[in-house]
């Protein structure tokens, strides 16, 4: 009998963006405070009154709990990982080019006018207007200057926007 060999793992997870905004920065770590603070203590102490209960085999409210616990445990190391690589974006910056943190106003050729905010990708909102400086549309503008004409590939099209604010 031939014993299966295991793949490896091909797949690696792409690193977070680490650039936020300070009010998400601010957010971030009260979502923090309130799982260390309340979440946390109230289901450490739910898994310890259902343990008391006895047999764990069979004990599914026990294992629910468990499961709940262990999950707020790793979103309390998912945002400390998130806090502790944050770059925030600077608030006051130039508006001589597209950078992180600008509002730009392209101009289409059909002579409509959007405007987008360049932030980082946990941030993004393409409804409001608020897209990643990862995006195709966003890595076309970044450090491009007023009265540049950029161009994305969407599908087998290529679409021309030309800057014409900054802020």
């Amino acid at each position: 009998m031939q014993v299966p060999k295991r793949k490896k793992e091909t797949y690696q997870r792409p690193q977070a963006d680490p650039y936020v905004t300070k009010e998400k920065f601010n957010s971030l770590q009260k979502k923090l405070q309130i799982l260390k603070t309340i979440k946390q203590p109230r289901e450490a102490a739910e898994v310890k009154r259902l343990a008391l209960m006895g047999d764990f085999s069979e004990n599914t409210g026990y294992q629910l709990a468990k499961r709940r616990l262990r999950g707020i445990n790793q979103n309390i190391l998912n945002i400390e990982k998130q806090l502790r690589a944050a770059k925030i974006i600077p608030q006051n910056i130039e508006h001589q080019t597209v950078a992180l943190g600008s509002v730009v106003s392209l101009e289409t050729i059909e002579k409509t006018i959007k405007t987008y905010r360049l932030l980082g990708s946990e941030e993004t909102n393409p409804a409001q207007g608020v897209i990643s400086h990862n995006s195709p549309l966003g890595l076309a503008m970044m450090n491009r200057k007023v009265g540049e004409t950029i161009q994305i590939r969407v599908g087998n099209q290529i679409r021309k926007y030309k800057i014409i604010k900054i802020e």
